[in-house]
């Protein structure tokens, strides 16, 4: 399938979701980073939850990672460049939502993105190679492509992968891993 198509379909499905699903659901992918080799790391970026798209609530994967001392970090959009800005998580961040309902930081210290190790990567979609469908703007790839090459990049998704995404383009970034509900896809060759 299409992008485009990908995109009309898993918003539909997640538009069907109740939210006690969603709680669920979020819940066993926060249960599944458990197993994952990544507890060395330090510097772990977390989008934060749009919940009028019902993505997956990562207000479970919060107490994860405070829980082993990882430093948590968040971002800014700036739709007028399609970049991000990062800033570490504290006790003191206070949020606002932006247009399209993203939980924002209002200030904080800035973290460059080349001390991040760990990105967990929103997405609408994922196939069986690593790749991901997003909602289009790009804001990812061009934050994942300014990242150290050992960055490890995990998607999560409450549904489980398509065998293939028929328009992938050079600027996009894949996976390294993604989590379902019901499994962890590793996408590491060798």
């Amino acid at each position: 399938m299409y992008k485009k198509e990908l995109r009309k379909k898993y918003k539909d499905l997640r538009a069907a979701l109740p939210r006690e699903t969603i709680e669920e659901q979020s819940l066993a992918i926060a249960n599944q980073l458990l197993s994952l080799d990544i507890w060395d790391k330090t510097y772990f970026h977390l989008f934060l939850t749009i919940k009028e798209q019902k993505e997956i609530d990562t207000e479970f994967i919060l107490p994860v990672l405070a829980g082993k001392d990882k430093e948590i970090v968040v971002s800014k959009s700036d739709f007028a460049t399609l970049k991000m800005t990062h800033y570490l998580l504290s006790d003191n961040t206070k949020f606002k939502k932006n247009e399209y309902n993203i939980p924002e930081p209002l200030e904080g210290l800035e973290v460059p993105v080349t001390k991040i190790e760990v990105v967990f990567v929103p997405l609408l979609a994922f196939d069986l190679k690593g790749n991901r469908v997003g909602y289009g703007k790009g804001f990812y790839d061009k934050f994942l492509a300014h990242c150290q090459p050992e960055t490890i990049k995990i998607g999560l998704s409450l549904f489980e992968a398509e065998k293939n995404i028929d328009d992938i383009s050079e600027n996009d970034i894949p996976l390294d891993f993604c989590i379902t509900p019901k499994k962890i896809f590793s996408f590491y060759t060798d």
